[in-house]
């Protein structure tokens, strides 16, 4: 079995025990009555760390909180119009990408991976200084905080054997039906294998309903009425706080790994580069050719790195046909038109770079110590990228994101509440959409 999947089971399990050591001091509450649910274990340490920091730095925080409100706006603007372009593009280009789509431990089609370990990871340490900044904010104004703690997300069984049903049948099919009746694997890394678990786990909670605590999270819980009393600019500080602790965290982590790359990059070297993903019906997925396939080389010629990958196809005209070698195997396809320029070739996949530890290394270092190194670098750029990435997400200017609620206290500026409730409700409803149109073209491709 899949290393990940063990380690999935293991962290539930350690989630599940502590749950229930702490289950006095546990206050639960239904999101989705007998599928989703928040238990909440509260601490004072919580509280007293965000008083005595905003004692502390009292005067930067000031200065901090209208920076954030600053970027707050700045990025509402660079998120809505990536939304809005992302959505026109997928309505009117058949092969552009998506531009939101779900973030999970999951590979399957519309699904963007991030390995668990390193999603996990990412989701606590975001959550933790996103809530946290939330906090620090609120008590530098001065404003109630009722409680702070963590959180676990609980999913039931029977919504994780849907999910797991839904995501596996996305996996297999790749966009045509008649893959799903095609063959039959009942191999653990098949989706067939994961197809039958979630039917099992949807049949299991018929018996015995259970819980799982899938996502850990933090909290900080201010007085919302008093919230609404306070100025506009107080107001505005607390919401941007939040995402601009996540973005600038992002840049931090991609300054340690730049930092990092630089110093172990000696260490490494070119080793080809791999498919991660093939596009249905184009020339490399009718072949057969499948994602996480190392090229080596076309036609004879040795693949070291990307640009000579591109190098090779520039040469190439639509309709020319190519011996394709892989760590898999060996593929003749026929080269189709490049949707951006008919008069150049395309194989239909998208490439990354594959570099790999130079022997030298090994041989002074072991084999233990790159892997370890490797792994954190990782977990670096996955910090970089999801903290960056979910910051921006949440000054989407909708419903209860953080940039939906700075939507409404600037619009409560300009005009009277009603009317201006009336236009947020709208423009929520209307990027909602276009997330909407993101997410689903990206599983329907």
């Amino acid at each position: 079995m899949n290393p990940r999947y063990i380690l999935f089971i293991i962290f539930v399990l350690i989630m599940m025990l502590f749950l229930y050591l702490k289950r006095k001091k546990i206050d639960k509450q239904e999101v989705l009555k007998g599928y989703l649910s928040f238990q909440m274990f509260r601490t004072k340490g919580g509280l007293v760390f965000m008083d005595r920091f905003a004692k502390r730095f009292s005067k930067p925080l000031k200065a901090i909180g209208y920076l954030a409100i600053f970027v707050g706006f700045l990025g509402m603007i660079v998120i809505a119009i990536a939304l809005s372009f992302s959505a026109y593009n997928l309505l009117t280009k058949p092969d552009a990408p998506a531009g939101a789509g779900l973030v999970l431990p999951i590979e399957a089609k519309g699904v963007f991976y991030v390995p668990f370990e390193y999603w996990i990871i990412s989701i606590f340490v975001i959550a933790v200084f996103h809530e946290f900044a939330h906090g620090i904010l609120g008590r530098k104004y001065k404003m109630k905080i009722k409680s702070s703690g963590f959180a676990f997300v609980d999913i039931s069984l029977k919504l994780v054997g849907i999910l797991m049903i839904f995501f596996s049948v996305l996996n297999k099919a790749k966009g045509n039906l008649i893959n799903l009746f095609a063959s039959f694997n009942f191999h653990t890394s098949s989706p067939d294998f994961w197809i039958v678990i979630g039917i099992i786990l949807t049949i299991i909670p018929l018996f015995k309903k259970i819980m799982l605590p899938i996502i850990p999270a933090a909290f900080v819980e201010p007085d919302e009425k008093e919230m609404v009393k306070r100025p506009a600019r107080e107001q505005l500080s607390v919401f941007a706080a939040g995402p601009f602790a996540n973005i600038v965290l992002g840049y931090i982590f991609l300054g340690i790994f730049l930092l990092v790359l630089l110093a172990v990059g000696s260490s490494m070297m070119e080793g080809g580069i791999i498919i991660t993903e093939t596009m249905e019906g184009l020339p490399a997925a009718q072949a057969g050719v499948s994602e996480n396939e190392l090229i080596i080389s076309i036609d004879g010629k040795e693949i070291e790195n990307i640009e000579t990958f591109q190098g090779i196809l520039d040469q190439k005209s639509p309709g020319d046909t190519i011996s394709l070698k892989t760590n898999v195997s060996t593929y003749q396809i026929t080269l189709s038109e490049n949707p951006n320029d008919k008069n150049k070739a395309y194989l239909g996949v998208y490439v990354s770079g594959n570099n790999k530890i130079r022997p030298s290394f090994i041989e002074r270092y072991g084999t233990l110590t790159p892997r370890i190194i490797y792994w954190v670098i990782g977990l670096i750029y996955w910090l970089h990228v999801l903290n960056l990435g979910i910051g921006l997400f949440n000054l989407a200017p909708m419903g209860p994101l953080d940039g939906g609620r700075m939507l409404l206290v600037g619009l409560q500026q300009f005009m009277d509440k009603k009317k201006a409730l009336k236009w947020w409700k709208n423009i929520g409803i209307f990027f909602l959409a276009l997330v909407l149109i993101n997410i689903l073209f990206a599983f329907i491709r």
